[in-house]
């Protein structure tokens, strides 16, 4: 593989006081990475850890402190929307859990520090589903589907219903009830996940994953996703949950048995692989061990090696000069290994060419479905 190490984004999060001795080159490669992976924040906040902002030259300086502006003022509105999905929910006796960035934030965890949330995304029921939908929409969520094909196609297959966008404010919420697709080859159970789900610390009505599956959860994403514009930040995401973890020997081991018990063991696999290689995350080696012994775990020699020529390019910032003439080759091959995990070769079939046939169009409002299983 011909591909530089991406060295100055490492060196970030492992040891971020070695920044300091950065010369102006390595500072204008590391903020267009940065930006271009969608990392600025992280950097920003880690930089500002490290060595403080007032020791960063002037001119990076200033991109990272307005990536850490927004990424404040970010947090400050996603705390406000939470609050206004909480009392849509609560209306109806719904719990709210919350998923991802917003699960981060709202926990405090080192995965939210710097990090963007372009929407929020919730877990709910699936027998809960229409309740919830109903009361979004009594609050000023619609749908965002673009047509009737579309609308049917979530609710059919998908592990969420379509994005629903707040009418005055343009925040937009993810109702999800499984976290991967219902017509894709794995299901971790979604009440297993609701069970464990432990309440905020300050505000016991809202509740987040529990620690072991918001590690499963941004693997499964991760590594089931076509598109990896935003990998890294997913394989950072995955780092600073995988350091919170409990005991040094008992975390690492129930994260094992946890992966098995949800059906999750090769997507973490390759998320202990990818981290400990990209981001030097200090995986244990009996842990790795442990997780390869699983079974459906590690994949074949021959699969493993075209996995790493793969995920090793598509995995590091879109940016030239951590990409070879074969990144592109791989992000492709990646998009279309991720449409084939979502739904069987039918499906697929089906829906490419209903997306190519089916025109494009704002649904009507008195079309707009207040119950689950439409299609």
């Amino acid at each position: 593989m011909t591909l530089a190490p991406i060295n100055l984004l490492r060196q970030v999060w492992r040891d971020p006081t070695a920044i300091a001795a950065m010369s102006l080159t390595d500072w204008d490669l590391l903020i267009r990475q940065g930006r271009a992976a969608d990392l600025l924040g992280q950097i920003a906040q880690a930089c500002d850890a490290g060595c403080g902002f007032m020791n960063i030259p002037s001119q990076p300086r200033q991109h990272l402190q307005s990536a850490a502006l927004l990424a404040q003022r970010q947090r400050r509105e996603l705390v406000w929307e939470v609050e206004k999905i909480r009392e849509a929910l609560g209306a109806k006796g719904l719990p709210l859990v919350l998923l991802k960035g917003a699960a981060y934030a709202m926990s405090n965890s080192a995965a939210a520090c710097g990090r963007l949330v372009s929407d929020v995304d919730i877990l709910v029921r699936r027998d809960d589903l229409a309740a919830a939908e109903s009361a979004l929409l009594q609050r000023g969520w619609v749908s965002a589907a673009q047509n009737e094909y579309e609308q049917r196609y979530y609710r059919r297959w998908m592990h969420e219903i379509p994005p629903m966008k707040h009418f005055q404010r343009g925040t937009v919420i993810d109702v999800h009830h499984a976290i991967l697709p219902l017509s894709g080859r794995l299901h971790p159970s979604t009440d297993r996940l609701l069970v464990a789900a432990r309440p905020l610390a300050d505000d016991p009505t809202v509740k987040v994953l529990s620690p072991l599956d918001l590690v499963l959860h941004s693997a499964a994403h991760l590594f089931h996703e076509g598109e990896l514009g935003k990998g890294l930040r997913g394989l950072l995401d995955i780092d600073r949950l995988l350091m919170e973890l409990g005991g040094p020997a008992q975390g690492w081991a129930d994260l094992v048995a946890r992966a098995h018990e949800l059906e999750l063991q090769r997507p973490l696999f390759y998320a202990l692989r990818y981290a400990a290689i990209l981001l030097g995350t200090p995986v244990p080696t009996a842990a790795s061990e442990a997780m390869a012994a699983v079974p459906g775990a590690r994949p074949s020699g021959v699969l493993l090696s075209l996995m790493d020529q793969l995920f090793l390019r598509a995995l590091r910032p879109p940016h030239a000069s951590t990409s070879d003439e074969f990144t592109p080759i791989a992000r492709f091959l990646l998009y279309v290994r991720g449409h084939w995990l979502r739904m069987p070769p039918w499906l697929l079939t089906q829906h490419l060419t209903r997306k190519l046939l089916t025109p494009t169009k704002p649904p009507k409002p008195a079309q707009t479905p207040t119950a689950t299983g439409a299609a």
